[in-house]
């Protein structure tokens, strides 16, 4: 994504929904929705039964070659997307699907340094294949399960964008140090009471030494990832 926005310019979120009353929802709250009343970033939920046919504004019909549930319509989606998105829009497409690439810590950073995304929450078995293919949607996936649309999906995408565009945390250095910003899962914290039944703050994290701590923060993260996800090390 070469698109990038003027340091003065929100991040602009259109979300592609038959559910739009389910935004803001968590997105209203805490910093994201901090963000969005100051203007940070833009959020506009899209109706796609506006662009449904007939008196009922159908949106889905059954499978071609059969099979169970009920498909969203190509030439309904793509109008829904064309009305959001013009020609000239940089900001990218992107579809929530349970097959799509890994939402990754990578590609949230690499949608937070652009203009903003255009995010399509899919329902019922999934949208026609061609709309995908026509209008360069890029699947993404949140994880390894199946839920009822992607509209939660699109929240986590969301809140992990949100939280790294300029001035949303309170100090640039708070998502420095996370898990996967790094290749590690993150260290263990500690905070008062010193003692908590029975349970010490390490000593290290008291000594004063930031060398020595910053080393003990490595070894902890490191064999954390080693225990719980190895697939994030380097062979070898």
């Amino acid at each position: 994504m070469s698109a990038s926005r003027p340091d003065d310019a929100p991040w602009r979120a259109s979300v592609l929904t038959l559910h739009p009353a389910m935004f803001p929802g968590p997105l209203g709250v805490s910093l994201c929705g901090e963000a969005l009343a100051r203007g940070t970033w833009s959020l506009e939920p899209r109706d796609i039964r506006e662009f449904g046919r007939g008196r009922h504004r159908a949106v889905d019909d059954t499978p071609a070659g059969g099979g169970p549930g009920m498909v969203i319509r190509a030439d309904v989606l793509s109008e829904a997307i064309d009305a959001a998105s013009p020609p000239d829009d940089p900001r990218p497409r992107l579809l929530m699907s349970p097959r799509g690439e890994p939402l990754t810590q990578g590609l949230v950073r690499e949608l937070a340094g652009g203009p903003g995304a255009i995010v399509v929450c899919g329902r019922f078995e999934g949208v026609d294949e061609r709309v995908i293919e026509g209008r360069g949607l890029r699947e993404v996936s949140i994880g390894d399960y199946v839920l009822s649309g992607g509209e939660i999906a699109a929240m986590v995408l969301l809140d992990a964008v949100v939280r790294l565009l300029p001035g949303v945390m309170g100090a640039a250095s708070s998502g420095e140090e996370e898990s996967f910003e790094n290749g590690l899962l993150e260290y263990p914290h500690y905070t008062r009471p010193r003692d908590w039944e029975g349970r010490a703050i390490p000593d290290v994290l008291l000594s004063g030494d930031h060398g020595r701590i910053a080393r003990w923060r490595r070894e902890q993260a490191r064999a954390l990832t080693k225990a719980r996800r190895p697939d994030l090390l380097p062979e070898g």
